[in-house]
């Protein structure tokens, strides 16, 4: 492939989204191969695909990390996006979208607008993103075109358009009429992308005249001065109809429809044509960016000596080149041997050489100018989301938003003393997937890993076997519950012991009282007088705080009380800093057993969305689950469910949700507090951890 420097307006970004399955890897093959950026045509199922070169993504034949690559067509260089499809790597593909003037939706002409078609349509609504729908797979049994035209039509509105009409359907595709032109193309079925212009197919004539004038009705509408034209003649030339479509389709006012086959790499290249004619060149779109007070700001991208803005959008390691971030210029020109500032880390990178990726594969090049996509290696502090730019800037570009985990697993190692490798090694793929939460339970002590659902998880610990040679134990991990009090409890506590020299001896007098939930810990001193020095009153704090980390139930910690110290009596020769302090944990002990303790739990707030024909399957399953619903959002065809569920139901809840929809159902969850947990559930969790009470210890 060429490193040609190609002017800003003669590049093209486009995004290639869609739910799972839909073909998105393919078309991206299709169209490399037929501009002819690689020399056989790639394919998903023999693990051949350009931009499916992760290990993992070429076992289970899905893309699970955005990848770059770059066609020349008609003199104009096109940048390919390929995101993942799953819902769980949502963030990838909206990194993919933020870097890309444009997204172009693949939508599978079986399934129709699937779960992730909407959300991903909803993604770029939100960034302004301009959209091309291309209906995929129409030569599989099943496929229909016209009717997945009706479905998108009815789930996104009339301006959805076509600019094509398909020939033949199922087996019998073999091309498309192009509504713009007025003309037909015919493509071979062998794979070899060769085509040949035929004659509109007579049984499509009359077909093909009215979806001419719906399209060009359309056009004129969104232009006063065509409308007026379109009224006085009753149609518009060729060249006004071409530039009415360009300027709606860059406004996101027409979503323009194409037919094509990715896998017998069919209809690909008026795919080609309409990136190059109806996607906004760099210098036409706005990018999002947050200025110097903090507030979101648009701005025009500017070439040659303005101050450069580069985005990192992806990160991921190579075993040879290290790590290796892909980075969209939107203003400015990128040299390499040049130091530049990350805003966000404060910190100053020196860029070695840039390079232009082809999926895994690197070239150099001598400059990255404004809209183009490259990458550089070994960067030492930046992460994905992060800007580089001019030490002296104010302006970094809008960073895509890490959600939440909604699931995580503890992770141990099957071997022993590979705690530290386990570390680092999560350390680097956290580098590459920003969405993966990596860290340790305070409470519980586990090492943690959070994603998206259980299957982002388990891409993980695959890579760690593969990639690092370490394998792990993966399992759910111990629910971070709580143990807190239900009344108030006076009394006093005496620590003496007599030993050979000076003894040790403390009383104190203490009201251990509830707290309204989420409260915390308070400690009141209400000592008048020296009963006992104001040097031990902490001691006896410090006591009560070290017995509270370990509850009388669960050995879960105590929360949500007040201890009041009343009174208490000291010594002045055996009282000591370490008297108090035993003397108060085994107050705290003596004292939570008669207040009556009860074990709290995690509750998690729900959204679960799904086709409506699954509602009620959802329903049953999440009054199985001790869930709460509280509130239904119909969608078309679809429903939003909120609820708040126990994390203790929710730990394998991705595999049933899949299970009960056929993988055509999301769900995102985050903590929203904590409630008691029922008497009848309380005795499991006391028996898991080994039976209640916490015996009093003798202590020195």
């Amino acid at each position: 492939m060429s490193s040609k420097i190609f002017s800003s307006n003669k590049i093209r970004n486009v995004a290639v989204i869609g739910h799972s399955s839909t073909g998105k890897t393919s078309l991206i093959s299709a169209m490399l191969f037929d501009t002819r950026a690689v020399p056989k045509l790639g394919k998903v199922d023999k693990g051949t695909a350009t931009t499916d070169f992760d290990d993992e993504s070429i076992e289970r034949k899905i893309t699970i990390a955005t990848a770059v690559a770059h066609a020349i067509h008609r003199d104009h260089k096109v940048n390919l996006i390929d995101t993942p499809g799953y819902s769980i790597f949502t963030t990838e593909a909206m990194q993919g979208i933020r870097a890309a003037e444009a997204a172009l939706l693949t939508v599978s002409a079986i399934a129709g607008p699937e779960v992730q078609t909407e959300k991903l349509w909803k993604v770029a609504a939100t960034m302004d993103k301009p959209v091309l729908l291309a209906i995929n797979l129409m030569d599989r049994e099943r496929s229909s075109g016209h009717r997945t035209l009706q479905q998108l039509e009815k789930k996104f509105g009339r301006a959805v358009v076509p600019v094509q009409l398909p020939i033949g359907q199922e087996q019998g595709f073999s091309g498309v009429v192009d509504l713009v032109t007025e003309k037909a193309y015919s493509f071979a079925s062998d794979e070899s992308g060769t085509s040949s212009e035929i004659p509109i197919p007579a049984e499509l004539a009359s077909e093909v005249e009215t979806a001419r004038t719906a399209l060009i009705e359309m056009v004129a509408e969104q232009d006063e001065a065509l409308l007026e034209k379109f009224f006085a003649e009753g149609t518009l030339s060729g060249d006004e109809l071409r530039r009415g479509l360009i300027a709606a389709v860059k406004t996101r006012h027409i979503f323009p429809v194409f037919f094509c086959s990715a896998g017998r790499n069919q209809a690909i290249q008026p795919l080609l044509d309409a990136i190059v004619d109806l996607v906004p060149s760099p210098l036409e779109a706005t990018f999002p960016a947050v200025g110097a007070d903090g507030q979101p700001v648009n701005l025009a991208p500017q070439e040659n000596d303005a101050t450069p803005l580069a985005y990192v959008f992806k990160t991921f390691s190579d075993p040879y080149a290290g790590r290796i971030s892909l980075l969209r210029v939107f203003t400015g020109t990128l040299l390499p041997d040049t130091v530049y500032y990350n805003p966000q880390r404060n910190c100053q990178e020196r860029l070695g050489g840039l390079q232009l990726m082809q999926g895994k594969d690197l070239s150099p090049v001598e400059r990255l100018v404004t809209g183009d996509i490259g990458a550089v290696t070994k960067l030492k502090e930046t992460r994905t989301g992060d800007t580089l730019t001019a030490r002296d800037s104010q302006v970094v570009v809008q960073s895509v938003p890490i959600p939440e985990a909604a699931i995580s697993f503890a992770i141990a190692p099957k071997a022993k003393g590979d705690e530290d490798k386990i570390a680092a090694a999560l350390a680097k793929i956290q580098d590459e997937d920003p969405t993966l939460k990596v860290g340790r339970d305070p409470q519980t002590k586990e090492q943690v890993v959070g994603g998206a659902g259980q299957l982002h998880v388990e891409i993980a610990v695959a890579r760690l076997k593969r990639r690092f040679k370490v394998d792990v134990v993966l399992q759910p991990p111990k629910v971070p519950y709580q143990e807190t009090i239900t009344k108030a409890v006076e009394l006093t506590s005496r620590h003496k012991k007599q030993t050979g020299g000076h003894g040790q001896f403390a009383e104190a007098k203490v009201r251990l009282e509830p707290l309204p939930r989420g409260a915390g810990y308070e400690f009141v001193d209400k000592i008048y007088g020296g009963s006992i020095s104001q040097g031990y009153r902490p001691s006896v704090d410090k006591g009560i705080q070290s017995a509270a980390a370990v509850g009388p139930l669960s050995r879960h910690p105590v929360v949500d009380f007040r201890v009041t110290l009343l009174d208490g009596k000291e010594h002045p020769v055996d009282s000591s800093d370490m008297a108090f302090q035993i003397c108060g944990r085994k107050a705290f002990r003596e004292a939570v057993k008669q207040a009556a303790p009860t074990i709290l739990e995690p509750i998690m707030q729900v959204e679960i969305t799904a086709p409506d024909e699954f509602l009620g399957d959802i329903m049953g399953d999440l009054n199985s689950r001790r869930g709460r619903v509280q509130g239904m959002e119909p969608g078309d065809g679809q429903t939003t469910v909120k609820a708040q569920v126990p994390l203790a139901e929710m730990l394998t809840y991705s595999q049933t949700l899949r299970a009960i929809t056929s993988g055509r159902g999301d769900f995102v969850m985050e903590h929203s507090h904590y409630d008691e947990v029922p008497r009848q559930l309380q005795e499991k969790i006391i028996q898991a951890a080994g039976g209640a009470g916490v015996e009093e210890e003798e202590e020195d």
